[in-house]
């Protein structure tokens, strides 16, 4: 009896691990997580994206461009040297040869792009008030706008560039004028008397703080859904193939419960290592390395309070939500009904989830958010978020884990006890009433 508990929970464990649908649903799903962190780079091989898109403009002699500062040689010369001061030039400036006539030009960029020299052209007009020329883009795409996008910024760019030297500025005040500002934002703190995590944290910090928010949230509301599911129907499954009667008679009814939640989160932990795994490894490729170093995501600029406290409210949410999916689908007799008997629960998570990602990340120090995360089914939530992106006082944090704590003994101590008198009644579901005698003749 006395090991009734970890006999309960390495039944639970060794029963998923050898089950092929387990498995196979891990080996899909880290597929899936591997073809879509290098989805990028795999439709950029195919697709070509990362070489320079050639882009023809006509070697006419008639400038049509009629301006002081500009010219349709002056403005193709800085459009090359923009490009060309690139590490990796987004477009190449193809000269075609003047034909003599506008419509000769024409018919020759259009050939151009036909026999693939090219994949669009630049033309140029002159504009009425006598300012920077009209530029047309031509292409046989219908929205190249990644094109066009690069285009008009070096156009602004070239435009700027022009006027200084126009203006007759000296090489040092062009260089003063065109400096870039920069900002550096410091999240400070203003509870420090009262208790606080906030320290002053850097716009990294910052950064990291947010992905593990994003990742804790993702996390646990994985974990309730799949580990949830899989308790609930555990539970139902024994109880239809009448195993619950031998397995209530040799274990008390806490041992058995809370070993069956145990044992489905050390399940779940794996599966969710598995993945974290193949992440880590896809992430660390080389040419998945060069887009994190420009994010500058450095894992030692993760909060160790931060992450405390994030999996002690990941624990405390899994185990609420654990108990109330045993006790649901202790009372089920048929798999088929269960889905309609859990949804109200899955609603509660779904709930706090939404709250967070919605609300909470945008706005951390909303009143629904500080409200949500004293409510002990959106508090594993609300308060991460709290935590993560802003800086409560730690008696609001630690009076949200009191409460969360509470609720817990609470849902645990009534979970038992459906679970109890739930497992032995078979038939159809039963009634609250019947339900409620039952658990009154039984004593934990």
């Amino acid at each position: 009896m006395n090991n009734g508990f970890a006999t309960v929970v390495g039944f639970t464990v060794k029963n998923k691990f050898r089950g092929k649908a387990f498995l196979i649903t891990t080996i899909i799903i880290a597929i899936i997580l591997t073809i879509g962190i290098n989805l990028p780079y795999i439709i950029s091989q195919f697709s070509g994206e990362g070489k320079a898109t050639s882009i023809g403009y006509s070697n006419s002699q008639a400038d049509k461009v009629k301006s002081q500062l500009f010219t349709q040689s002056r403005i193709v010369g800085l459009l090359d040297q923009y490009y060309k001061a690139q590490d990796k030039p987004e477009i190449k400036l193809v000269p075609i040869a003047d034909s003599g006539t506008a419509d000769g030009n024409e018919q020759a960029l259009k050939k151009a792009i036909a026999d693939g020299v090219i994949k669009g052209y630049i033309e140029f007009a002159a504009n009425d008030t006598g300012g920077f020329p009209q530029v047309v883009y031509k292409s046989e795409a219908l929205m190249d706008v990644s094109t066009s996008q690069s285009l008009q910024t070096a156009l602004q760019s070239v435009k700027m560039q022009g006027v200084l030297e126009g203006a007759g500025l000296t090489k040092e005040q062009k260089e003063l004028l065109l400096a870039p500002v920069t900002l550096d934002t410091v999240q400070i703190s203003t509870n420090e008397g009262a208790g606080s995590i906030g320290k002053g944290k850097t716009e990294a910090e910052q950064g990291m703080d947010m992905a593990l928010v994003y990742v804790i949230l993702f996390m646990l509301f994985m974990a309730i859904m799949i580990s949830g599911q899989m308790i609930a129907s555990e539970i139902t499954a024994e109880k239809s193939s009448r195993v619950m009667e031998i397995l209530i008679t040799s274990v008390s009814p806490l041992k058995a419960m809370f070993g069956k939640i145990t044992g489905m989160f050390l399940v779940v932990l794996t599966q969710m290592a598995v993945y974290v795994l193949v992440i880590v490894i896809n992430m660390t490729l080389p040419h998945n390395v060069s887009t994190l170093s420009k994010f500058n995501i450095k894992l030692s600029n993760i909060d160790p309070v931060l992450l405390c406290y994030a999996i002690l409210f990941f624990l405390t949410g899994y185990f609420l939500f654990s108990t109330m999916f045993a006790a649901v689908g202790s009372i089920v007799s048929r798999t088929e009904d269960l889905g309609q008997a859990v949804l109200p629960i899955t609603m509660l998570s779904l709930a706090g989830f939404y709250i967070c990602m919605f609300g909470g990340l945008s706005n951390p120090n909303s009143m629904l958010i500080k409200v949500s995360s004293f409510i002990p089914f959106f508090s594993p939530y609300a308060m991460v978020v709290r935590l993560g992106l802003s800086d409560p006082p730690l008696w609001q944090v630690w009076l949200s884990i009191a409460i969360l704590l509470v609720t817990i003994a609470g849902a645990g101590w009534l979970s038992a006890k459906i679970y109890r008198t739930g497992v032995l009644m078979y038939g159809k579901k039963p009634s609250f009433k019947e339900l409620r005698k039952a658990m009154k003749a039984y004593k934990i």
